[in-house]
């Protein structure tokens, strides 16, 4: 009796374990299930998805950059367009901007070649300068320029403003494959004189104004003052006020220099010169001092043909003259 009892018992506790056993398999089973479908949910989900920024309009380089960032991927196609300034600029773009893609996709660039020329446009009435300025603009296979001015640039007085294009060579509508250089004779403009102001007495600012606005060209140049004349005014000039004299023939003012005893510590009078190379009409030129403490000061402004440049300065000590051609600085001279 006792030992069918002590059957039942071991059965009993068999039977437990048992079930706890196959509880916790399925409950691994079940977990082994779950971390295999998020497994294979994450395996399938792809790349992040991203935004298709807006490039159409910006240079090919600036483009690029946000595509990185974007993590997207450029195909780029090259085509021409209507204007040069077009050249490497984005044209259009696929998908559109705002477009929502996955990180790695392929974007569509159209590039822009510039202008496509066949053949010779009209130049005749343009600016010498706006020309250049475009023509630096389009190039050939290899980088080279496809159209290009060929040098020395002729030119003759006409009533057209100076730099105005008066006759070109090869002829507007010649056919072009390649690189072609033209000519061209350029307008010096038409020198009818002006009257010479009278300056005897002016400080140099004044006296640089009177000229300025009289259109004529001035050389300075500076002596000693006498007892009478009043340092830094003029106190001679060539031809005298009143006289016709031709724009493009320089007038020789003179200025009279302050003595040493006139001068702060800290500052020297000088004729500043310099030989500049010559144009067949003024350009813009400029003369500043540089300060010690960085600052710039125009001293100068005036149109300029080159040869032979002089102005009278006055200035302090630390610093440099700079003078400047057509907003390019030409020569820099420090003062001691």
């Amino acid at each position: 009796m006792n030992l069918r009892i002590a059957g039942n018992l071991d059965e009993s506790k068999f039977a437990g374990k048992t079930g706890v056993f196959l509880l916790t398999a399925a409950v691994l089973i079940l977990l082994m299930a779950i971390v295999a479908a998020a497994a294979f949910l994450l395996s399938v989900r792809g790349p992040e998805q991203t935004m298709v920024p807006n490039v159409t309009g910006k240079d090919i380089i600036e483009a690029l950059i946000e595509m990185q960032q974007k993590e997207l991927y450029p195909r780029i196609q090259l085509r021409f367009s209507q204007s040069s300034q077009d050249k490497n600029k984005i044209l259009e773009q696929d998908p559109h901007p705002g477009a929502i893609v996955k990180a790695g996709r392929r974007i569509r660039l159209v590039v822009s070649q510039g202008v496509q020329v066949s053949r010779i446009e009209n130049y005749v009435g343009r600016t010498l300068a706006d020309v250049q300025t475009e023509f630096s603009t389009l190039i050939s296979g290899g980088d080279a320029p496809l159209l290009s001015i060929k040098e020395p640039v002729m030119f003759e007085e006409s009533s057209k403003d100076a730099g105005t294009i008066l006759e070109q060579t090869p002829a507007p509508g010649t056919g072009i494959s390649g690189p072609a250089a033209l000519s061209f004779v350029v307008s010096r403009g038409k020198d009818e004189g002006a009257v010479m102001p009278t300056l005897i007495g002016l400080d140099v600012d004044a006296a640089l104004a009177e000229i300025n606005n009289a259109g004529i060209q001035a050389r300075f140049a500076v002596r000693d003052a006498s007892a009478r004349q009043t340092p830094g005014t003029v106190v001679s000039q060539n031809p005298a006020g009143g006289i016709i004299i031709a724009k493009n023939t320089p007038a020789e003012i003179t200025v009279a220099a302050p003595a040493g005893g006139q001068l702060a510590e800290d500052e020297v009078f000088l004729l500043f010169t310099r030989d500049l190379p010559a144009h067949p009409f003024p350009v813009a030129t400029t003369l500043e001092i540089l300060n010690a403490d960085g600052s710039r000061t125009q001293l100068a402004e005036m149109n300029h043909l080159g040869g032979q440049f002089a102005f009278p300065c006055r200035v302090k000590r630390g610093g440099a003259l700079i003078l400047s051609m057509l907003g390019s600085e030409v020569y820099r001279q420090p003062v001691d």
